[in-house]
């Protein structure tokens, strides 16, 4: 949608699609109020990190001009719009014309700004909502929306055409829109609706996020489709589609495909790493883990438990028949647009099939390195680390530590054209562009050892190995790292300090493991506090001693704590992780120690000394700036309190 300087339009305004003319467009301003500049029609900005944030209700919102005087008065053309609202200057107004009149009004003005990059798609939107006398929002009121109105209208025709029905009286639908000169979606939904339509104009991603809101509230089928199971016949379907987005699940489908769709809807939408569906002698417990911690989310009669797992093996291409071993699977699935790989894990128990699913969002991608939240010296020191040319980095931690977005982070930062990057992994998580992933297939004999020996002979500058999980693997990995290869993988220990032992455990030599290790990163992640609902207190004498600083360096004397909760964060008092980090850096004095001495607890002694920032030091830092809480700092780094003797 982009629109020429001089173009002028007499174009339907609030009321215009009115059922009685065959839908005729007609002059906005003979049926606008007027408004001021700066109305409350605008609204305010989209909320923190580009959330959809609810506007006050549509009938105290007053038609205004976009907070653009005079432009409903009289006509005026986009460029002079953008002009006075100092978006642009006449300048460039003037040199976009002169580059639109030299190639024959073959391209429009709009198109011209936008890609000289003086305007953005939303300073145009806004303009043209201006000239055309249509209200402007940056908020729609979602808890306003009637689900009985979003109900007929099929999510993906409000995706293609970016439109959302927002309010209905007795007379007219109400309809957000991203491009007001497309009329012929609007006219479609005058006929699906049977009403007349009054169009307000919001930013594409606005309108995107909102759609994908909305539909997730009405179609939440997980609590209804309980109360349907109870029908004496429950069908399975072995039908699966799996590229459909599971927004668009109707009625008609039967009950435990509603339920499983909307426990997978639920989760991905309360942004969940991991659904726990647990049979116990009386009924059967689903749970979801929400930022590492497991949440109670509904229970579902026992008798239903065989249908369910049925239902989740389809999906997964399981044997459902099958239900005296464990099964492995997964599952492709799309909700709200986004691309969600499910990793799934049957195990039989005593009281029926566990089943665990682990959701792992495809669209949102790995973080790059600069949004790990490393503080700043720790960052340039990583980054120096990553970038030598031969050696083996690795990162330590438990499962779901954040070891593998470390690993992703790194080789995104370094991957360039003039480098050979390949990985063996288990599974691939990411895809990362530029960069040649391998995945593990154990039953075909395809394992770590064996992938890391096939990549020695594809010329790699750069190796990844997902997990060192054996003798084999790790002497393999240590070889490469000593003959040119920068070698990244991980291990499962408690700290830094303890990789080396854990290494030696695999038969790796002290000295090899001097030689070739550059630095062992030891991650984890804490709940970061709710911003919306956190309590300040004053610190005991106790806590100030864990944190490391005195009173008078806190804010007011005072750190926070985990509220009661809100609706931002579904009343747990905490939204999101942060990372902690503890860095040892191999020196000489700390290669000489690993050579003398086997015992961790020397070689960490020696790294403290030598500057290392502890997990427990890391985390406290957190503390301190107000991101998380004593009680969550100490839990996730508990195992430096018996090193350090607290």
């Amino acid at each position: 949608m982009v629109l020429d300087n001089n173009d002028e339009f007499d174009f339907p305004g609030p009321g215009a699609w009115d059922d009685s003319d065959g839908a005729r467009p007609v002059n906005p301003a003979a049926s606008s109020n007027t408004g001021d500049a700066g109305d409350a029609r605008e609204g305010s900005a989209a909320g923190e990190g580009g959330g959809v944030q609810e506007a006050p209700k549509w009938a105290n919102l007053p038609v205004a001009d976009a907070g653009i005087p005079g432009a409903r008065k009289r006509k005026k053309s986009l460029g002079e719009i953008l002009v006075e609202t100092a978006v642009i200057s006449r300048e460039q107004l003037d040199e976009a014309l002169k580059v639109q009149q030299a190639t024959g009004k073959g391209q429009k003005l709009g198109q011209i700004l936008l890609e000289k990059n003086l305007i953005s798609e939303e300073d145009m939107l806004r303009a043209l909502a201006a000239q055309l006398d249509l209200p402007y929002y940056t908020r729609l009121p979602l808890n306003d929306i009637d689900p009985a109105l979003v109900e007929q209208i099929p999510i993906s025709f409000c995706r293609d055409n970016k439109l959302l029905p927002v309010a209905r009286d007795d007379f007219n639908v109400t309809v957000a829109v991203a491009d007001p000169l497309n009329i012929f979606p609007l006219d479609d939904l005058r006929l699906i609706l049977s009403t007349n339509i009054n169009i307000v104009v919001s930013p594409p991603s606005i309108i995107d996020a909102s759609i994908n809101r909305v539909f997730e509230r009405s179609n939440d089928d997980s609590k209804k489709a309980i109360d349907e199971l109870n029908v004496p016949e429950i069908g399975v379907d072995e039908d699966l589609e799996e590229t459909r987005d599971l927004l668009e699940s109707t009625d008609d489908e039967k009950p435990i495909i509603r339920l499983v769709n909307g426990l997978l809807t639920r989760a991905v939408k309360e942004k969940a790493s991991d659904i726990h569906i647990e049979p116990y002698e009386a009924e059967i417990v689903v749970r979801f883990r929400i930022d590492g911690a497991l949440h109670d989310k509904m229970q579902i009669p026992k008798r239903h438990g065989s249908s369910l797992a049925s239902r989740v093996k389809i999906l997964g291409k399981l044997n459902i028949a099958e239900k005296r071993v464990p099964q492995d699977g997964r599952i492709n699935i799309k909700v709200a647009g986004r691309d969600i790989d499910v990793r799934l894990s049957v195990l039989p128990t005593a009281h029926g099939e566990r089943i665990v699913m682990r959701l792992l969002d495809k669209t949102s991608g790995a973080k790059r390195l600069d949004q790990m939240g490393m503080e700043e010296d720790l960052y340039k020191v990583w980054t120096s680390l990553i970038e030598q040319k031969h050696g083996m980095i690795l990162v330590t931690g438990p499962t779901g530590s954040g070891k593998s977005s470390m690993l992703y982070a790194s080789l995104m930062h370094i991957n360039s054209t003039d480098i050979n990057i390949l990985t063996i992994e288990d599974p691939v998580e990411y895809q990362l562009p530029g960069v040649g992933q391998i995945e593990v297939k154990d039953k075909i004999g395809m394992g770590f050892a064996e992938g890391l020996r096939s990549i020695l002979r594809q010329d790699p500058d750069v190796i990844m190995i997902g997990e060192i999980r054996d003798g084999t693997t790790a002497g393999i990995a240590m070889q490469s790292s000593m003959t040119g290869h920068l070698v990244f993988s991980t291990l499962h220990t408690n700290d830094s300090a303890a990789t080396v032992t854990r290494l030696m455990d695999f038969n790796i030599q002290p000295f090899q493991i001097s030689s070739a290790v550059l630095g062992v990163a030891a991650v984890r992640l804490v709940r970061k506090l709710c911003q919306s609902c956190r309590e300040a207190y004053e610190p005991n004498d106790r806590e100030l001693q864990l944190l490391g600083v005195t009173r008078d360096k806190l804010q007011g004397g005072k750190v926070y704590r985990a509220g009661s909760g809100c609706e931002r964060c579904q009343n747990q008092g905490y939204s999101g992780r942060l990372g902690v980090y503890e860095l040892m850096i191999f020196d000489d004095l700390l290669r000489e120690t690993i050579i003398k001495s086997q015992d961790a607890k020397a070689i960490k002694r020696v790294a403290i000394e030598r500057g290392m920032k502890t997990l427990r030091e890391s985390a406290m830092a957190k503390v301190v700036v107000g991101l998380t809480s004593i009680d969550e700092a100490i839990q996730k780094t508990q195992t430096d309190d018996l090193d350090l003797g607290l």
